[in-house]
């Protein structure tokens, strides 16, 4: 072939490989999906993990689904519900998000549930958010979690406690929706098989001085029940420490997690063998936790000893979004009816197990019991001590009964002396 008739050849090539390259670029279109947690506030530490764990998901899918590459549009709220919809509301009206992920916390959720009514062309999945509210009273038809709840997550505790002799219990909890689950979920079974919650003393998100609600300590209390999290719980515990307290304490989902646990104190040791209960536990012995630990460590270098209830959380209502995605091949259109039907069929094996949804779309699974155990770097994790598997909204309890007791309040249940 003459040399002219090469270079002629050479630029056909070249030519097609362009036309492949800008028709993959063009395959490759870029599907926003917003992702809020806290970043500010008292649970600023539980949202950065939250966010790791989001981003862990989008990770191990290589940026990639349905077809198209994942842009996260990140915002931040600080635990208040008027600042998680202003930040939803910038997420999707502004930034033109297509599906929306989160919030961390429990009134977050019930807020941005009801801003998902007003959006009916969007489909929201929850982030970490576990007050009952947000799917078992008034569900929105385009608002998702695949995780369990908060009154799900204590399923059982009620039980172990008193099996450690703790008949009489004081509740120190923050003073809003998700604590208001939690301690349904303990006191449902706690108080009808016996024990006692003497006293109750709900206290504002951001509390920093607890020495009032630390004065009030029954001498004849057997245990502290201690709902929690991120800056609250660290600040409680260290002034309990300081005052002398010395009443054994039984936590709240997120009151022992990763994320409170290390923190420096002398009364840290104490906190050996507390119980506590929740959707994960950090020493799952399943291939499917262990690769996630192990992938979580090797992308996170600033991260916790192991992944926090936080990280775990976003990371299965993220590979939820994702994977449903795929199944319709990124086909968000005709009010994205597709994509929904496809997250209702969702159901994979999660690192803690079985990730499915009921009809809600509030997830239905397994409780971890656990008591606080010191691993031997000196790292404190959570031990799991029994399962309680395929728990529901309702708790365990036929449906009637569980209407007749209604949704967790300041109130309700009760079971005083």
């Amino acid at each position: 072939m003459s040399r002219e008739g090469k270079v002629f050849v050479r630029g056909i090539v070249a030519a097609a490989a362009l036309v492949t390259v800008t028709g993959f670029a063009h395959a490759q279109e870029t599907l926003k999906i917003g992702l809020l947690a806290t970043l500010e506030g008292p649970f600023a530490a539980p949202g950065q993990d939250g966010m790791r764990g989001a981003d862990l998901a989008l990770k191990q899918k290589n940026g990639m689904a349905g077809g198209k590459k994942i842009e996260f549009v990140k915002v931040s709220s600080d635990a208040t519900p008027d600042k998680a919809v202003n930040a939803t509301r910038k997420a999707v009206e502004q930034d033109k998000v297509q599906i929306m992920i989160g919030p961390l916390s429990g009134d977050e959720g019930i807020a941005v549930k009801n801003y998902a009514k007003t959006q009916p062309n969007i489909t929201f999945i929850n982030g970490s958010s576990g007050a009952q509210g947000a799917t078992l009273s008034d569900p929105a038809a385009n608002f998702y979690r695949f995780n369990t709840e908060g009154a799900q997550w204590m399923v059982g505790l009620g039980e172990h406690a008193l099996g450690k002799g703790y008949k009489k219990v004081y509740l120190i909890a923050e003073d809003y929706g998700f604590p208001y689950s939690q301690v349904q979920g303990f006191m449902a079974s706690y108080c009808a098989k016996g024990g006692k919650v003497v006293d109750k003393a709900w206290v504002p998100l951001g509390t920093k001085d607890y020495a009032s609600v630390i004065a009030k300590v029954p001498k004849d209390a057997d245990a502290l029940l201690v709902v929690l999290g991120g800056s609250d719980a660290v600040n409680f515990l260290t002034q309990y420490e300081q005052a002398g307290g010395d009443k054994p304490m039984i936590g709240g989902s997120i009151t022992v997690d990763q994320t409170v646990l290390n923190y420096k104190g002398k009364r840290r040791e104490s906190l050996l063998g507390t119980a506590s209960a929740g959707p994960m536990a950090d020493s799952i012995d399943s291939p499917e936790w262990k690769k996630f630990v192990a992938d979580y460590k090797a992308n996170f270098k600033d991260g916790f000893p192991s992944p926090s209830l936080f990280a775990y959380l976003y990371y299965i209502n993220t590979k939820a979004a994702l994977d449903a995605l795929d199944t319709v091949k990124g086909d968000l259109s005709n009010g994205q009816k597709a994509y929904r039907e496809a997250l209702q069929k969702t159901d994979f094996k999660g690192p803690a197990g079985e990730v499915k949804i009921d009809a809600n779309r509030n997830g239905v699974g397994t409780t971890y019991i656990t008591e606080v155990a010191k691993a031997p770097d000196g790292s404190f994790y959570n031990k799991v001590v029994k399962t309680v598997p395929n728990i529901t909204q309702t708790l365990g309890l036929p449906e009637a009964e569980f209407k007749k007791m209604g949704l967790g309040t300041r109130d309700v249940p009760d079971c005083r002396t």
